[in-house]
């Protein structure tokens, strides 16, 4: 089976022991036989959507495509992955709650805000929180928090929600 994926799930596909693939930013048909990508993408082939954004979401993740790989990974195997990344160790499958309300401008952004534990309210908020692409649209002047999107930060997951938990940690 070949398999194609996006840059930014390149990393799950490695981690999950897959040695032979492709990568395209836009995986088309004829390309591959199955495409792994972001779960808001769209391709007119086969294909496995998966998230990245939280530190549970890389885990699966990683589980779902080693499986299809055939060489499906041990939970002690994948959590090895998580060695050098305090924050998502911290988070992978956290039940924090903190009384901290916050507004969240993106779908892909609640994910990540729920794990650090924060309040998601439309109403009453101590912060607003919005990914770069949306600044623009963002209506309120004060206690705003910017969080870097897929573009532009690094397309290593872990790296990637290291970023994210640490910005949304410097709020409690």
């Amino acid at each position: 089976m070949k398999i194609v994926t996006t840059p930014m799930c390149e990393e799950i596909v490695r981690l999950a022991g897959i040695k032979d693939y492709a990568v395209n930013k836009f995986p088309q048909k004829g390309e591959g036989d199955l495409a792994v990508l972001l779960s808001e993408s769209r391709v007119e082939m086969d294909a496995i959507q998966i998230k990245i954004n939280t530190s549970t979401q890389i885990f699966e993740s990683i589980k779902k495509i080693s499986g299809l790989a055939g060489n499906e990974q041990s939970d002690e195997e994948i959590l090895s992955y998580f060695d050098d990344y305090e924050l998502c160790m911290k988070y992978l499958n956290s039940d924090f709650k903190r009384d901290v309300n916050v507004k969240v401008y993106s779908e892909f952004l609640k994910d990540i805000v729920s794990d650090v534990g924060f309040n998601i309210v439309t109403d009453g908020f101590d912060y607003v929180i919005y990914p770069d692409y949306l600044k623009d649209n963002v209506i309120e002047t004060e206690n705003t928090v910017e969080i870097p999107s897929h573009n532009s930060v690094s397309k290593n997951p872990f790296d990637k929600a290291e970023l994210r938990y640490g910005i949304l940690e410097n709020l409690i």
